[in-house]
């Protein structure tokens, strides 16, 4: 699934119009994004955590001329699957939509 995808099937099951879909769609990821860039992690309970984790320097070796090289150390973003979304995929089911409320 794409983003434009993603936007679509939002919108169907919300019954919101695509392009506000499409601004909290990039809203979400500029939010997102804006985190990591601060160190900051996000978490989405059940879904995943969003972070940013260092991969540390090392040797690595060019696979055309076997030299080595030296490859810097560097911040990746990283994703840690949730509990709810883990099990989903692996065939599990989604737990039921909670109860609406019925307050006013």
């Amino acid at each position: 699934m794409n983003k434009s995808e993603l936007i679509d099937s939002i919108a169907k099951k919300t019954g919101l119009p695509k392009k506000d879909v499409s601004g909290v769609v990039g809203a979400l990821q500029e939010t997102i994004s804006g985190a990591l860039v601060k160190g900051d992690k996000v978490t989405l309970v059940g879904f995943g955590t969003f972070q940013v984790s260092r991969r540390k320097a090392r040797v690595g070796i060019n696979p055309k001329t076997g030299e080595k090289i030296k490859i810097p150390a560097i911040n990746v973003p990283k994703f840690i699957v949730g509990k709810t979304l883990k099990t989903a995929a692996g065939g599990g089911k989604f737990p039921p939509d909670p109860p609406k409320s019925t307050r006013q």
